[in-house]
């Protein structure tokens, strides 16, 4: 019985399987070419509609390659290899460019640097009978070339955008499919794996890091030490309340920043210059911020006040950087409009506690002062 259920459960396993590979290779097989081509093996690749058809020749170590890819109006795609890794910059591609007019012309590129436009050049591999064609709203490249090495299994990128200046390409969106679009693919058994998905979880994880951090504890920390030190019982508990919040939004802050740095080395020639600034600058003052715990005068110093400035100065500049910077993501993150949502949920919860917070803090403020001022007159009138 037990072998049965097993084999009943690999059954649908392997079932489950086909159907998520069927429907992939069932929609780039079907895909047809002008001139009758066809191709021994292709990939329905996950980002931008794309396709890639191509039929390998072990015995002259040269793979005939079709990519084609979408493109609503005038514009360009690419499709190319990158001996360095899935990245962009390295990527040594073949592109072609439809003009406003639907004529459409192939050139070889090298993509050395993040620029706003592609250059013609020569490749480091052998490239022969370049040519494109587009019809029905789809661009295709075909060639033929010998992949470095002779490498059967290589690291491609693709690409497509409506991004021209003066019929040359001029960039693309700088988010969503359009840098996720990379992965590995091996001539001979045809295995095609997305590498983007890695590159987004990335992503994702750098984004809930610093905005759990500096987006939620930082200021929950500052709501601590402002309004829970009014009430005396709570001394000095809301001291060490304040300091575990804020060391351990420092933590997962560095946590973030660290992730931050790893996406920007695995995804060279892609900058979000305002963020980054902002991120090195916050994490230049939080970890001054930090430090400056162990310079902390004692309360009946006479330099506590310039401390105590200080202090505020930079807390509440942190809060500002903070929140400017976690926006900043979101814009980045741009198909993760319910993050956005979700934080300014929280955002707003923490701001209008610390306004309930505020009236409540001068109201007791004000009524100690006068119990104070009373008590102070009575001893005056009993002396």
């Amino acid at each position: 019985m037990a072998t049965a259920k097993r084999a009943v459960a690999l059954f649908l396993l392997l079932a489950t399987a086909a159907a998520l590979i069927a429907p992939s290779a069932a929609q780039c097989a079907s895909q047809t070419f002008a001139g009758g081509a066809t191709y021994a093996r292709c990939a329905s690749l996950p980002r931008l509609g794309a396709s890639l058809h191509w039929t390998y020749r072990p015995a002259e170590a040269a793979v005939d390659v079709a990519f084609r890819a979408p493109l609503a109006s005038s514009g360009w795609v690419a499709w190319g290899l990158n001996p360095a890794g899935a990245r962009m910059v390295g990527t040594q591609a073949l592109v072609a460019v439809v003009d406003g007019a639907g004529s459409v012309a192939a050139f070889q590129s090298r993509i050395d640097s993040y620029r706003p436009s592609m250059q013609r050049g020569e490749l480091s591999f052998n490239v022969s009978r370049l040519s494109a064609a587009v019809s029905g709203g789809v661009v295709s490249a075909f060639a033929t070339l010998r992949p470095p090495n002779n490498a059967t299994r290589v690291s491609h990128v693709w690409q497509a955008s409506t991004a021209l200046a003066s019929g040359v390409p001029a960039g693309h969106p700088p988010s969503g499919d359009n840098v996720l679009s990379l992965g590995t693919l091996d001539f001979l058994s045809g295995d095609s794996v997305a590498s983007g998905t890695n590159v987004n979880r990335r992503r994702n994880v750098h984004g809930i890091l610093n905005g759990v951090s500096w987006g939620v504890l930082m200021p929950l920390g500052v709501v601590i030490a402002r309004y829970v030190r009014v009430f005396e019982s709570a001394d000095p508990a809301w001291f060490y309340l304040h300091v575990a919040c804020q060391c351990s939004a420092y933590v997962l802050g560095v946590a973030g920043w660290g992730t931050g740095l790893k996406l920007g080395s695995d995804s060279q020639g892609i900058q979000y210059s305002k963020h980054r600034v902002i991120g090195i600058v916050l994490f230049s003052l939080a970890t001054l911020q930090v430090f400056a715990l162990f310079l902390r005068p004692n309360k009946d110093h006479k330099r506590r006040i310039y401390w105590n400035v200080y202090h505020h100065l930079v807390g509440y500049s942190i809060i500002v950087l903070s929140v400017i910077n976690i926006f900043e993501g979101f814009e980045i993150l741009d198909r993760e409009k319910n993050w956005r949502t979700a934080y300014i949920g929280v955002i707003s919860a923490i701001a209008g506690v610390a306004v309930i917070l505020e009236v409540l803090t001068w109201f007791i403020v004000i009524r100690r002062r006068r119990s104070t001022a009373a008590r102070k007159g009575t001893n005056n009138g009993t002396a």
